[in-house]
């Protein structure tokens, strides 16, 4: 890994430049070539502590995609919480309510006459099926029992989000003893190793235990196997039977198993070897999963299946490098890092940190061929977790894969677009039993049964654009990867049949002759009526219309790229052109957030869903469209001033709108009252409780201050806050179009950039504000481009070629 702050070119600029690398400075608005400066030490991707965790929160997390764990670091008695991705509570419970479609006409006459109260009345009565709680599970706890002293010195617990590893080490009873804990991707175990610096200084016992339905049983001398099944309802199926196989081998001593117990005595090292499985969407029963799994872990060396695991983790993360600041803290604990910022004190390179384990999370909850990443990613050590810890569709789950293209981790993203694709069975039933269209629907939840019906009370539970937004998620995939194949044989059948169920549900608003989705919610935000009542439900709520535009749009794009020509293509640019967009400003000059302007019952809602064209969509912007635009961002003020961004994944939204409307200091300030406001002291996200959304929104966030990529363009650092940040870089971050890009900056000055074009294309560079672009060069050799008038330019690039940009001040 380079080690300093800029790649390595990564093709020959020329003879002036054999000798050494060389970066673009800016002196008195002249661009020049200088050596470079000492390479300064690379960041540190660590996050420590001076003590065990006291409670769950506090605990490290690691995980392979499918085997997670939380390493509390306890000395004498450590507890190693457990979870496997697919380990879910109940069934597949459909609650479609038949044929509700007939009263789907008379909602909707209530609706256009104003008639909300009683419309809504109509629609949770007929409409919308019976909760049923069915959580993601724990699958329970290693438990370590030492026999040395629980006096210790020098102790150090530590997260290497480099290495994927949690460490331990401490001084006890004169034996320096260090304890490292991982979840191989390579080899679908997780490992846990202990080592003393004195020969024969490990004695102790293993347990595995859950809080319920479980059996723990010794097999052979050094195994214990707990089997057992997931909490279910009662239903027509069987619940989810899962089985964990853990296996103690020891270098010197002995080792023993008995009575649901593993006893080790006076070894020099000992290695935990666990591995899991359920039956649940498994190609081989979860036993011999467990058996297989395990015996090709333990006839490799330790060394060695430590060094593949590091290998496939640094294949990922070391994809992206950042600094924010020379002052970077890694000196002090993290829970006092994090003190600090809360009470005021700066901090630049801990939102490069968040970053980062943003990027570590993502990698270790979501791998090709996992589950998606759920509210808790894969930690958890409930049996009945906050919100069952399942999959929201109208927000949560889109913006856990936010980071994901950016932060250079597209097969990251991959088990999202599975998790779409799996709901389209069940989706087209509701769509079809429910609404009587075609294509698939799924509504604000679902969960790892991927059931689709609308369910619980209108103020959430009536919004059938679930599978919409997800599908928008194919159409993102592909612009960054520019893989035909991807959009022939996966995207683009994805996104049509999710298209097709808007174009059959909207219909002609009598007002205005536009065609509109209704009835919906504007996700969980309600309004009062003009008696004062609590509503929900509207025709044409801006969100419903944006994500149908922006579907759409994309459908029409793909079709094109495809050389696509069939009558839905034709139908969809039909109803896009007759179709409400979404778009419209109210009296008051903020956007229009339901089909007419409406009291807000709570003016500092959490959601910003009438945004959404501005992000995760891209329609509205500055230069296309300022008095939209200008909306927007009194919306997002308004929200703000009256309590709005109340928890880290709204606030995390807030600063994306703002990044998106280039106000580097609005994103900035919201940004650090995130990390402020919304964090535990182990930089995980308090919703409350503990959310991952808040990780992952929170680092696209930071992403989106420093490169953006939509319309059309690759802007680079569009919000990037000079005086706050005034020294940095940036590499190996992902632009649409299939280009990696990096970027440095000096003393409040962007100095230079690089694009490293990993596929054919023509591209318009925005520079940062206040700069003008210099000169681009490829090869030693200028490269020629169109200016614009805005001080942008187009370039046609190569693959394989690298691009340097060099800045000057604006005029």
């Amino acid at each position: 890994m380079n080690k300093g702050p800029f790649l390595l070119p990564r093709v020959s600029l020329g003879p002036l430049l054999l000798t050494a690398l060389l970066f673009w400075s800016i002196s008195d608005g002249a661009t020049v070539l200088q050596a470079a400066p000492d390479q300064v030490d690379a960041p540190s991707w660590k996050l420590w502590f001076r003590a065990p965790a006291t409670d769950w929160i506090m605990a490290m997390p690691v995980g392979n995609g499918r085997l997670g764990a939380m390493v509390f670091g306890r000395v004498v008695d450590e507890r190693i919480q457990i979870n496997e991705d697919t380990l879910w509570g109940g069934y597949c419970n459909v609650r479609d309510k038949q044929k509700a479609y007939q009263h789907l006409p008379e909602a909707r006459r209530l609706f256009f006459e104003g008639k909300n109260f009683e419309g809504e009345q109509l629609m949770q009565r007929e409409f919308l099926g019976k909760r049923v709680k069915h959580s993601y599970e724990t699958l329970g706890d290693i438990r370590l029992h030492l026999d040395h002293s629980d006096q210790v010195s020098d102790y150090r617990r530590e997260l290497d989000l480099d290495a994927a590893v949690a460490e331990v080490t401490y001084r006890a009873d004169g034996v320096n003893y260090r304890r490292r804990v991982f979840s191989s991707p390579v080899d679908q175990v997780l490992v846990v190793r202990l080592e003393a610096d004195r020969p024969g200084s490990l004695s102790g016992e293993v347990t595995l235990d859950r809080p319920e339905e479980f059996e723990t049983v010794s097999e052979g001398n050094d195994q214990l196997v707990m089997r057992g099944q997931a909490a279910s309802t009662r239903g027509p199926v069987e619940s989810v039977r899962f089985e964990s196989l853990l296996q103690t081998v020891v270098d010197g001593g002995s080792v023993a198993s008995k009575d649901g117990k593993v006893r080790f005595e006076k070894a020099d090292t000992v290695t935990l070897y666990l591995t899991a499985a359920t039956n649940h969407l498994a190609k081989v029963e979860p036993e011999k999963r467990c058996v297989d799994d395990l015996n090709r872990a333990v006839q490799k060396p330790f060394e060695t299946l430590l060094a593949d695991h590091l290998a496939e983790h640094r294949r990922l993360f070391r994809r992206v490098e950042l600094r924010l600041g020379e002052d970077d803290r890694a000196d002090l604990p993290t829970d006092e890092r994090i003190k600090q910022l809360k009470a005021g004190h700066p901090d630049p390179q801990f939102a490069a940190l968040f970053f980062q384990l943003g990027r570590y999370l993502l990698i270790s909850s979501s791998r090709p061929g996992t589950m998606a990443a759920n509210l808790q990613g894969i930690w958890n050590h409930h049996i009945e977790a906050p919100w069952n810890a399942d999959y929201h569709l109208n927000i949560n789950i889109q913006m856990n894969y936010w980071p994901s293209e950016v932060g250079n981790l597209s097969e990251c993203h991959e088990p999202f677009l599975d998790l779409i694709d799996r709901l389209r069975p069940a989706g087209r039933n509701t769509a079809r039993d429910v609404y009587n269209c075609g294509g698939f629907v799924a509504h604000h939840t679902t969960d790892g049964h991927y059931w689709t019906s609308p369910i619980g009370k209108t103020q959430w539970a009536m919004w059938p654009m679930g599978a919409a937004w997800g599908a928008m998620h194919f159409w993102d995939h592909y612009c960054f990867t520019l893989d035909r194949q991807f959009l022939a044989k996966r995207g683009y059948p994805v996104m049509k049949e999710a298209a097709e169920f808007c174009l059959d549900y909207m219909t002609e608003d009598p007002r205005t002759g536009k065609l509109v989705s209704g009835p919906s919610t504007s996700p969980e935000n309600p309004y009062r009526d003009e008696q004062g009542r609590i509503g929900n439900l509207s025709m044409a709520p801006a969100m419903d219309q944006q994500i149908i535009d922006a579907l759409l749009t994309a459908c029409i794009d793909s079709a094109e790229i495809l050389g696509i020509e069939e009558p839905f293509v034709q139908r969809a640019k039909e109803s896009q052109a007759k179709m409400d967009h979404g778009l419209h400003v109210g009296p008051d000059g903020r956007l229009l957030e339901w089909d007419k302007p409406m009291k807000e019952a709570d003016p500092g809602h959490r959601h910003m869903s009438h945004l959404f064209a501005l992000f995760p969509g891209e329609r509205i912007s500055t230069e296309k469209m300022p008095e939209i635009a200008r909306a927007a961002r009194k919306s997002i003020d308004y929200r703000i001033q009256h309590g709005g961004g109340s928890s880290g994944w709204s606030r995390s939204w807030v600063v994306l709108l703002y990044a998106r409307l280039g106000d580097a200091e609005a994103a900035y300030q919201n940004l650090y009252a995130f990390y402020r406001k919304f964090l535990f002291l182990s930089m995980l996200h308090n919703h409350p409780p503990f959310q991952i959304d808040g990780n992952f929104g929170g680092g696209a966030a930071l992403a989106e201050m420093l490169l953006q990529s939509h319309q059309g363009q690759i802007a680079l650092l569009p919000a990037w806050p000079s005086e706050a940040w005034p020294t940095g870089y940036f590499k190996g971050l992902r632009a649409r179009g299939r280009l990696e890009v990096d970027a440095r900056w000096k003393d409040g000055r962007a100095v230079m950039a690089e694009l490293h074009a990993l596929a054919d294309g023509t591209h318009k560079i925005v520079p940062p504000k206040g700069h003008a672009i210099d000169l681009v060069e490829c090869d030693g050799k200028p490269v020629d481009t169109t200016r614009h008038k805005d001080g942008s330019i187009t370039a046609t690039v190569e693959k394989g070629k690298t691009y340097r940009i060099g800045f000057k001040p604006a005029k």
